[in-house]
C-alpha cells in the first residue's frame, strides 16, 4: 500500500513540476509525512531529492519542447544557491511544528497574490493564444564594446533569486512555486516559458540545498522516496508535453488552485501543533 501510494503521489507531483514548473515539494512535503510517515526534517531532505532529480528531467523535456531559457535560468538558479545554503542553516534551529507552519503561512501568500495577479491580469491576452517568445539579447550586463549595467533590474533579480533560494533551503522545497512568479516578475518571462525556466532554477537550487543538508546527519526513508522520484520523473516528462499543448491562462490558474489546496491543507495540520 506504502508503495502504490507513493508511485501515485510521484506521478502528481512530476505532472505537477513538468506541466506547471513548480508545485513538487509542495505535494512531496506534506505526502512524505501525512501519508508515508517521516518526520519533517526527513521528509524535507526527502522531497530535495525527489525534486531535482524530476525538475532535471522535466527540464531537459522542456528544453526539447522549445520553453527554456538555459542562461537566465542558470544565472538565476546560481544566485539563488547562496541563499539556499543559509536556509539550510537556519533551519536547523528551528522547531519542526514552525517549519511546517512557516511552510503553510508561505504557500498561502503566494497562492494569494498568484490569484490577484490573474484577476488583475483578466483580458490581457486572448484565451487560447501562447505570448511571444522573449527578446534574448536584453541582458542586464554587457562588457562589449562598452560597459552598461540595468541596475535596478539587477538588483530586482538579486534580491528575488536570493530569498528564493533561502526559503528552498529553510524549507526543504525546490521552490517552483516561488520561482514561477519571481521570473514572471523579476525576468518578464511569459507563462509558458518561467514554467520551463524554473526547472532549470529548481535543479540548481534543489541541488545546492542537498549537498548543504548532506552535513546535517538528517537522511530520508530512501524506499519511499526512491518510489516517489521514479514516479515523478516520468510524470515529468508527460506534463512538459502538456505544457507545450496547453492554454497558459489555464496552467498559471491550475498552478494557484493547487498552491491554495495545499496550503490549506498543510495549515490545518500545523496549527494543532503550534498552539
Amino acid at each position: 500500500m506504502t508503495l502504490t501510494l507513493a508511485l501515485l503521489a510521484g506521478a502528481l507531483i512530476g505532472l505537477s513540476l513538468g506541466a506547471l514548473g513548480g508545485g513538487g515539494s509542495i505535494l512531496a512535503v506534506p505526502v512524505l509525512v501525512y501519508a508515508l510517515g517521516q518526520s519533517p526534517a526527513r521528509a524535507t531532505t526527502g522531497s530535495l531529492v525527489v525534486v531535482a532529480v524530476t525538475s532535471l528531467v522535466g527540464a531537459i523535456a522542456a528544453y526539447r519542447a522549445g520553453n527554456v531559457l538555459i542562461a537566465r535560468g542558470a544565472t538565476f538558479g546560481l544566485v539563488a544557491t547562496g541563499g539556499a545554503v543559509a536556509g539550510v542553516r537556519a533551519s536547523a534551529m528551528v522547531p519542526e511544528a514552525v517549519l511546517l507552519g512557516a511552510f503553510a503561512a508561505l504557500m498561502l501568500t503566494v497562492g494569494i497574490l498568484l490569484a490577484v495577479r490573474q484577476w488583475r491580469g483578466r483580458g490581457s491576452t486572448p484565451d487560447g493564444m501562447h505570448a511571444r517568445r522573449p527578446v534574448l539579447d536584453d541582458p542586464i550586463l554587457t562588457f562589449s564594446p562598452t560597459f552598461a549595467c540595468q541596475c535596478p533590474r539587477a538588483l530586482k533579480v538579486l534580491v528575488t533569486a536570493t530569498l528564493v533560494g533561502l526559503l528552498t533551503g529553510f524549507l526543504g522545497v525546490g521552490g517552483g512555486f516561488l520561482v514561477v512568479p519571481a521570473l514572471l516578475v523579476a525576468l518578464t518571462l511569459p507563462m509558458e516559458y518561467a514554467a520551463g525556466t524554473s526547472l532549470v532554477v529548481i535543479t540548481i537550487t534543489s541541488g545546492g540545498a542537498l549537498l548543504a543538508r548532506a552535513g546535517s546527519g538528517i537522511a530520508p526513508d530512501w524506499w519511499p522516496v526512491v518510489a516517489l522520484t521514479a514516479a515523478a520523473a516520468i510524470g515529468a516528462v508527460i506534463g512538459a508535453r502538456i505544457a507545450d499543448r496547453a492554454d497558459t491562462r489555464r496552467l498559471s490558474s491550475a498552478f494557484t488552485a493547487l498552491v491554495l489546496a495545499v496550503a490549506a491543507f498543510t495549515a490545518a495540520q500545523a496549527l494543532p501543533a503550534l498552539v
